[in-house]
């Protein structure tokens, strides 16, 4: 009798922890969903205004990037307050230990071994510009300018949120997705090699088209 009230008794605390659980992933459910870590050995961390200019440049081993929710209130159709989470603009970036906290910033995560095929300066830009930055031969005359520096199948530009060329890279196997667990981030691949950009815009373009 008292193994039976044992077993009874543990598969009720069983019970009860399983349900605790659920209910706390359930309740932190969209915190869970705005931070993640960037897979890959080291990076480097190029932070730039709208405008294209480089204001930060750190590195380190481990990344992590985390969404900070807020709470926001809306009513039902009865009236009722609904409480839920969604992910302000502020984003906390832990490298190594440290922290960094970034709002509106283009931040680029380079990892180790990958290089930029070129940097696009001011002056650069100036001395070819149509002034016209949606342009799209704006861009392109800039790249045609160095595709010798390229000289592989796909180009990768990256823009500031204003359009202003900030960066190139090149590579054969060029192929970009967005991952669930970072806030506001698009993950590249370019020949085996990560490159995370939060906050910027980019172009994928054959090497071919830039003639």
């Amino acid at each position: 009798m008292k193994k039976i009230l044992r077993k009874i008794v543990c598969l009720v605390m069983c019970m009860m922890f399983i349900f605790s659980i659920t209910g706390c992933a359930k309740f932190n459910s969209k915190i869970n969903d705005i931070k993640g870590n960037l897979k890959g050995n080291g990076y480097t961390i190029h932070t730039y205004d709208n405008y294209g200019k480089l204001v930060l440049t750190t590195s380190g081993e481990k990344i992590n990037i985390k969404g900070n929710a807020v709470e926001t209130t809306n009513y039902d159709s009865d009236g009722d307050v609904i409480t839920g989470y969604e992910m302000s603009s502020v984003i906390t970036i832990n490298i190594d230990g440290n922290q960094i906290q970034s709002c509106g910033d283009t931040c680029i995560f380079e990892q180790k071994g990958l290089k930029p095929a070129v940097d696009f300066t001011k002056e650069e830009i100036n001395s070819t510009s149509n002034k016209v930055i949606s342009d799209n031969t704006y861009v392109s005359n800039i790249v045609n300018k160095y595709k010798n520096m390229f000289g592989k199948s796909r180009v990768v530009v990256i823009k500031s949120q204003l359009g202003q060329p900030i960066t190139g890279y090149s590579g054969d196997e060029v192929y970009w997705e967005i991952p669930k667990n970072l806030p506001k981030m698009t993950k590249l691949m370019i020949d085996g090699k990560a490159l995370y950009i939060h906050r910027a815009n980019f172009q994928i373009i054959d090497t071919e088209l830039l003639n």
